[in-house]
């Protein structure tokens, strides 16, 4: 018996050529103002003499001072731009840095990215897992839960990472912000990124911005990032903020300000004396959460907070070589805004924002009177303390330091606090000096390093739905059940410091700065305020086993995972439905025949098409077809519909060099053929246009060799042998159609 096939022959990705990575550049001082992009891409860098020559430039043809973030958009234009530029109308065409993926959104961008089929990404770009990790009983058992819910998407992240050279944070390295601050964000850059909360770089004097998967895919592919030139509106700082004031309070206030669009269509720029006195973790707040007022991004100018920041988080060489363009990563003077708003922070108080909404925002003074005016629920019931917004050193020791002096004098929170630290970096320093003790102390949940509560990603088991209770979190956003499902209950939002504080009273109305509780002894406590470094003692800890680097073997070509052969992600929702989850088949694996991604020819109609449109097609014509792999073929994840969707679009054979052995396996169970070159160098002389006969499966048998004929288009013949692991079991399975079909024949249907 012979069979005579169309071939597809598949999945060969292109060569891709990886930068090593290492720890940490060695050189120690840079004074022609070059530094590494970051400790991960040494090869690639910063120019700080580069920036400093632009900007004048750009000032002259301007003619007239500039803003900061102006300096660092337009720095980064793709080319030269030929027209005036005006604000709020000229569309400028941008080249950023680099990209930042969040695990939810990552799916999709790298699913379209790789129907591209382009080798790797144009510019660096990481992705990380931050926001599949449910909230619940704490980091342990919440992240083991993770890895068993989404342990095919982790698994379709990480091999497309390695695969087009990004970078792979895992599950519980950090929240993508977070990561970002402490690896990636440097004065004067530009990132984009894939989550409304990336302007948090802006802490570090970048320009970076939110977009969409559609957006961050033509940035990937090398085109440019099309955005109108925004307006900028300045928010100037003096004084210096004391007491229970926080950065958190400045931007709670400026979102009161400007309302949730307020922003819109702008760059909230940062500026005054009082801007450098605040910490860089504490300007990342601030800039964080001006995503709540509608703005493109925020940014703060550049400040000797950063350099010492970078320092901390053993980036030396930029805040080396960043000094080379100190002067121009700031505002010009007389620079003018489209609007500004003035803030002393020496006069600022504690705010509270919400519910329900971000830009609702009160003056600690004056909130227990609105709880009480607007009948908002009394009894606080939870304090959520961390996010992206607010889980740095400085917020959790100053925490901490509440917290000390509450369990000093006797008191227990009187409701479940949670926290999420920001990052397995800061985690591991806040433990290495005492601070995560604290909140061991108070009996509190320490959740994965991850975005947990703060994105809905909470299974609170507490309160019943529609239940109306209050709870406090350091979060950026509370709209109507955003935290906890529950669309009863009343979001507010504060400083870490201000939940720790209010969490030992269950009254909303508590005001820790005034108010006292009192203690079994009949005496009563009243908090002093809290204290804190704004950087630990020492440098940051190295936890870059999170961290997974592009590929460094440049020889990578012939790989085909069961992420190629069936993509995870957005698909996993059709896989009760074969009909449509098929509509994924082979759509990742790169086609050796033109080394691109789901493009190749429909060998009966002569038309480009993608794999699974020519499937249907031979398939409808009663055409069985082949895979014709390299090495390995099926390795990753033992997903069987990777061996299902190719038989029911009509596939009967992978011919291989090698196989991943679970693949294997799957594919016999199918009632597909699994079949090796015995030499493996045959691999190389078939062509997507060669028609194939696999000969003799009427006597097929266990160890016995397998003869293929191949038959060029120009005529010619050849045959090679090919070998299988079928046992006789097996060779049933084949010709029942699969193991199912076998088990169905067997079964005796009692006589009546």
């Amino acid at each position: 018996m012979s069979s005579s096939m169309i071939m597809l022959r598949a999945c060969r990705p292109r060569r891709q050529h990886a930068q090593p990575a290492r720890k940490f550049a060695t050189v120690s001082s840079t004074p022609n103002g070059r530094a590494p992009l970051s400790r991960f891409e040494p090869n690639d860098n910063v120019d700080y003499t580069a920036f400093a020559t632009k900007v004048p430039i750009l000032r002259k043809i301007l003619g007239r001072p500039l803003t900061y973030a102006e300096k660092v958009l337009l720095t980064h234009l793709d080319g030269e731009h030929g027209e005036k530029i005006t604000r709020g109308s000229t569309q400028l065409k941008l080249k950023p840095r680099r990209i930042a993926c969040q695990d939810a959104t990552a799916q999709m961008a790298i699913i379209q990215f790789m129907s591209a089929g382009i080798d790797r990404t144009a510019v660096p770009t990481t992705v990380h897992c931050d926001h599949l990790i449910v909230g619940r009983d704490g980091s342990q058992t919440d992240l083991a839960g993770a890895l068993k819910s989404h342990g095919e998407v982790y698994e379709f992240l990480s091999s497309a990472c390695k695969r087009y050279n990004m970078g792979f944070w895992k599950p519980n390295a950090g929240i993508i912000h977070q990561i970002v601050l402490e690896n990636y964000a440097y004065p004067g850059g530009m990132l984009i990124g894939t989550d409304s909360h990336t302007p948090n770089a802006g802490g570090m004097g970048m320009i970076a911005i939110g977009v969409g998967g559609a957006d961050a895919v033509d940035v990937m592919s090398g085109l440019p990032l099309e955005i109108t030139a925004p307006n900028v509106i300045g928010v100037k700082l003096t004084g210096q903020l004391s007491g229970w004031a926080s950065p958190k309070d400045v931007i709670n206030k400026v979102a009161g300000v400007l309302g949730v669009k307020g922003g819109t269509g702008s760059i909230i720029e940062y500026f005054g004396p009082g801007a450098a006195s605040i910490s860089a973790t504490g300007m990342a707040t601030i800039t964080n959460m001006g995503a709540e007022t509608g703005a493109t991004t925020s940014v703060f100018p550049y400040s000797d907070r950063m350099a010492s920041y970078l320092r901390a988080t053993r980036r030396p060489e930029l805040a080396d070589a960043l000094y080379v363009a100190k002067g121009e990563l700031q505002a010009d003077k007389g620079a003018e805004y489209d609007r500004i708003i003035e803030i002393d922070l020496s006069a600022l108080e504690p705010h509270i924002n919400g519910p329900f909404t971000p830009d609702l925002s009160t003056p600690l003074s004056r909130f227990g009177d609105a709880v009480h005016q607007n009948q908002w629920p009394a009894k606080l019931t939870a304090g959520l303390i961390g996010s992206c917004t607010n889980s740095s050193f400085e917020d959790l020791s100053r925490a901490a330091s509440l917290a000390r002096q509450a369990l000093k004098a006797g008191l227990k929170p009187q409701m479940p606090l949670f926290l999420s630290p920001g990052s397995q970096q800061t985690a591991q320093t806040l433990k290495r000096e005492g601070v995560v003790d604290v909140f061991d102390r108070l009996g509190s949940t320490v959740l994965s390093n991850a975005c947990g509560p703060c994105c809905g990603a909470w299974d609170r088991t507490d309160v019943e739905k529609g239940t109306k209770n209050s709870i406090l979190a350091s979060y950026n956003r509370n709209f109507t059940g955003r935290l906890d499902g529950n669309p009863a209950t009343h979001a507010f939002i504060s400083s870490p410091e201000m939940v720790m504080a209010k969490v030992f009273s269950n009254d909303l109305a508590f005001n820790p700065t005034k108010d006292s509780i009192k203690l079994e002894s009949g005496a009563y406590f009243r908090f002093q305020p809290p204290e804190g470094d704004s950087l630990p003692h020492g440098l940051y800890e190295e936890t870059d086993h999170v961290y997974d680097a592009p590929s460094t073997d440049a020889e990578t070509v012939g790989k085909c995972t069961t992420d190629h052969i069936t993509t995870a992600g957005p698909w996993m929702r059709f896989r009760g439905h074969l009909e449509n989850i098929s509509n994924n088949t082979l759509i990742g694996a790169i086609n050796a025949d033109n080394n691109e991604a789901n493009k190749v020819v429909n060998q009966v109609t002569g038309e480009l098409s993608g794999v699974p449109d020519a499937a249907r097609d031979y398939r409808r014509r009663g055409l069985p077809w082949v895979v014709v792999a390299d090495h390995n073929y099926g390795e990753g994840s033992s997903r069987e519909h990777a061996a299902l969707q190719p038989r029911y679009l009509g596939g009967v054979a992978i011919i291989a060099r090698s196989f991943a052995r679970i693949h294997e396996a799957n594919l016999k169970k199918q009632g597909m053929l699994a079949l090796t070159f015995a030499e493996p160098e045959a691999y190389d002389k078939i062509r997507p246009s060669d028609r194939l006969s696999i000969v003799g499966l009427d006597s097929l048998a266990p160890k016995q060799p397998i003869r293929l004929e191949v038959m060029q288009k120009d005529g010619t013949r050849w045959a090679t042998e090919t070998k299988h692991t079928l046992t006789d079991e097996q060779i049933e399975f084949f010709k029942a159609g699969s193991a199912l079909n076998l088990m169905a024949s067997r079964i005796v249907v009692p006589s009546q």
